[in-house]
Order: C-alpha cells, then sequence, then structure tokens
C-alpha cells in the first residue's frame, strides 16, 4: 500500500515570463540583452542621429526643388537656409547620364539600358526558365550589340564617337566590361599559379605580382599615353578601349587571387574523388572544383568589383569623364554658382553609388545564402 503526499501549502508564484515573440522580444535580444549591449545600442543611435540628420535636413528640408538659375537657391532670394539646389541637378541630368552624347541619339543609350535590364534580370531570377540561353545572350551577344549601337555608323545609325560619351553611361561601360572581362582572367590565371608546368606558373605569378604592384592610375596613363608608341602607327586605338583594356589586366590580377584563395579553401579530398571517377583536369576544375571555390570567394568577388565600380572615377585623369567627370565639369558654370552646388553635386553622386553599391551587396548576400547548402539555415 503506497503512500500519499499532498501539500499544505502553496506554490511560491513564479515570474511572469518574458515576452519571447514580437518587435519588444527582438529589441531585447538584440539591442538591449545586457547592460553593455544596452550602452551601445544608445551610443550608436546617437551617433547616427547626428550624422543622419543634417544630411536629412541638407537634402530634402532645407532643399530648393524648383528654379531655372543660381538665384533661386541663393539664401538672400529664398529669405532662409538654403540646402541642396536640385534644379541644377535637373538642369545638369543630362550632362550626368549621357555626356556629351548628341541629343537626338540618346535614345540608344536608352536602349542599351533597357536591354541590358531585361537579360539581367530573369538571370538574377533563379525560377525563371532558359538560364544557358539567358547568359549566352547576355554576356556573349549583347556586348556587341551595345557596342554597336552605341558607336553606330552600322544600319544607318549615326557615328558617336567615344569622346563625346560620358557621365553614368562611360561608369558603367568601364564597370561592366571590367566584371565581365575580369572574371575569365583571374580564373586562367589562378588555374596557372597553381600549374605544375614551372613555366606557366611563373608567368601567371610574373604576371599578376606585376599588376598587382602598379597603382590603377599608373596603368590608365600607360594604357592611354603610352601604349601607343608601342603599336604600329596604322593601328588606331580608341582612347576607351585602351582604358578598358587597362582595366580588365589590372582587376584580372586582383581577381586571380581572390579565385585562388577559393582554391585552396577546397579540400584535398574533393581533388582525388574527381580523379577517382575519371575526370580530366579540365572536366574536374569545371564541374568540381571551381563551382565550390567560387562560392566560397563570393564575398570577396563581390567587393572587388565594387571597388572597380568606384575606381572608374580615375579615368577622370586621362580626359575620360565618368559621372564624377561630369559632375565636376558642371560646377564650373557660372549660371549655378551657388556656395550649395558643389554639395549638391557630390549629394547626388554620392547616392547613385551607394544604391548601385548596395544593391550589388544585397544581391550577393542573397546569392550566398542560397549557395550555402552546406550550412544549416
Amino acid at each position: 500500500m503506497s503512500a500519499a503526499f499532498v501539500r499544505q501549502q502553496l506554490i511560491d508564484p513564479k515570474t511572469p515570463p518574458l515576452l519571447s515573440v514580437g518587435i519588444p522580444a527582438w529589441l531585447r535580444e538584440k539591442l538591449f540583452s545586457s547592460i553593455f549591449n544596452a550602452v551601445v545600442t544608445l551610443l550608436s543611435v546617437v551617433v547616427l542621429v547626428a550624422l543622419i540628420w543634417p544630411a536629412v535636413k541638407f537634402m530634402l528640408i532645407d532643399a530648393v526643388w524648383q528654379g531655372t538659375s543660381r538665384t533661386d537657391c541663393l539664401a538672400e532670394t529664398v529669405g532662409r537656409p538654403v540646402g541642396a539646389c536640385w534644379p541644377f541637378i535637373a538642369a545638369k541630368f543630362g550632362q550626368f547620364m549621357y555626356g556629351f552624347y548628341p541629343g537626338d541619339q540618346v535614345w540608344r543609350v536608352n536602349l542599351t539600358y533597357a536591354i541590358g535590364v531585361a537579360l539581367l534580370v530573369p538571370l538574377m531570377i533563379p525560377r525563371v526558365p532558359y538560364k544557358g540561353v539567358n547568359a549566352l545572350l547576355f554576356f556573349g551577344v549583347f556586348p556587341f550589340f551595345a557596342f554597336f549601337l552605341l558607336v553606330g555608323d552600322v544600319f544607318s545609325l549615326p557615328h558617336v564617337e567615344t569622346r563625346m560619351w560620358g557621365g553614368l553611361l562611360i561608369t558603367l561601360v568601364i564597370s561592366f566590361v571590367g566584371v565581365i572581362g575580369s572574371l575569365p582572367i583571374g580564373i586562367v590565371l589562378a588555374l596557372g599559379r597553381r600549374s605544375s608546368l614551372p613555366l606557366v606558373r611563373w608567368f601567371c605569378i610574373l604576371f599578376i605580382e606585376i599588376w598587382r604592384g602598379v597603382p590603377l592610375i599608373t596603368v590608365l596613363f600607360f594604357a592611354t599615353y603610352m601604349l601607343p608608341f608601342f603599336l604600329p602607327e596604322n593601328w588606331a586605338f580608341d582612347p576607351l578601349a585602351r582604358v578598358l583594356l587597362g582595366v580588365v589586366l589590372f582587376a584580372g590580377a586582383y581577381m586571380a587571387e581572390v579565385v585562388r584563395g577559393g582554391l585552396q579553401a577546397i579540400p584535398r579530398g574533393q581533388y582525388e574523388a574527381a580523379m577517382a571517377l575519371g575526370l580530366g583536369y579540365w572536366r574536374m576544375m569545371t564541374f568540381v572544383i571551381l563551382p565550390q571555390a567560387l562560392k566560397l570567394v563570393i564575398p570577396s568577388m563581390v567587393n572587388s568589383f565594387i571597388a572597380l565600380f568606384k575606381d572608374t572615377t580615375l579615368v577622370l585623369v586621362v580626359a575620360i569623364f565618368d559621372l564624377l567627370g561630369q559632375l565636376r565639369a558642371a560646377f564650373a558654370d557660372p549660371n549655378w554658382a551657388t556656395p550649395v552646388t558643389l554639395l549638391t553635386g557630390f549629394a547626388f553622386a554620392g547616392l547613385i553609388y551607394f544604391a548601385i553599391s548596395f544593391a550589388i551587396s544585397r544581391y550577393a548576400l542573397y546569392v550566398e545564402r542560397r549557395l550555402s547548402t552546406d550550412l544549416v539555415r
């Protein structure tokens, strides 16, 4: 016969549980989980407010939105402190986007942008079919189509010299060609640097170290002013093409080291497994090693792409006016000379560079998460 125990006193009431869902729980877990984290959070908020509020006040609250000349952006005329002079951006917008491209032909630039976006967006969406055809059109056909469309002199299109190009058009052209051209060059150089053939390995090492040891501005000077001396006299090499060649080779050397880091991170067992299946060197690299290596170095690759996109501003030193070059040229217009014109122009350019760079980094994070099949999500 078992004895039963009956408690005579009530159990002490427990502390009510903290909220485990919703915004309060997220704030408590991420921002105020400890005294140190709470102090850091509050200090960060103070710093952000101190930095963001003046920018918002300058670009939005105190900004001038309508006007036709510099007088509309002067404090004496407006009767209050003046922020950004957006009429200056509106007046020079075409110059910032197209440079000195003929006004009646800018539809060719817009058509190039539209076709590029139409081919790029389906390539970025995983569920869209026919990725192989889409990639072939974007990487293989589109560059040549865009070249003939922008340059002209075919299909009754007027010829437009590259010295007339400028603004965001030049920035995107150099960035696009640099990114597309540097990746295959970097892969080949990275494989060559790990080659067992001494001649191939030494050549790749020498190539990479030379290009990495020279500043980009020196490469641009050499490609623009010194390269013609090494070419036959009857060779007419377009200045923009020389700059593109220098940028591609320069970025390819850096990309080679990024890819080599990914190759070194692959375990030896992957190579042995591929060879055990009877795969040759190139099939092993194409189907087994490189897909894994490139997945590992996505952050470094994106970092190099963003750096290349921003480094296009250096082409101004060789008389090629990209977005920032056109911006600086517009500052010389006396019709828009105000105390805030300079700050307005740089704020506008900064927003464009930030928007594009941020979009690239966000999409890269999405791709990285999607390809991280070996990690628990």
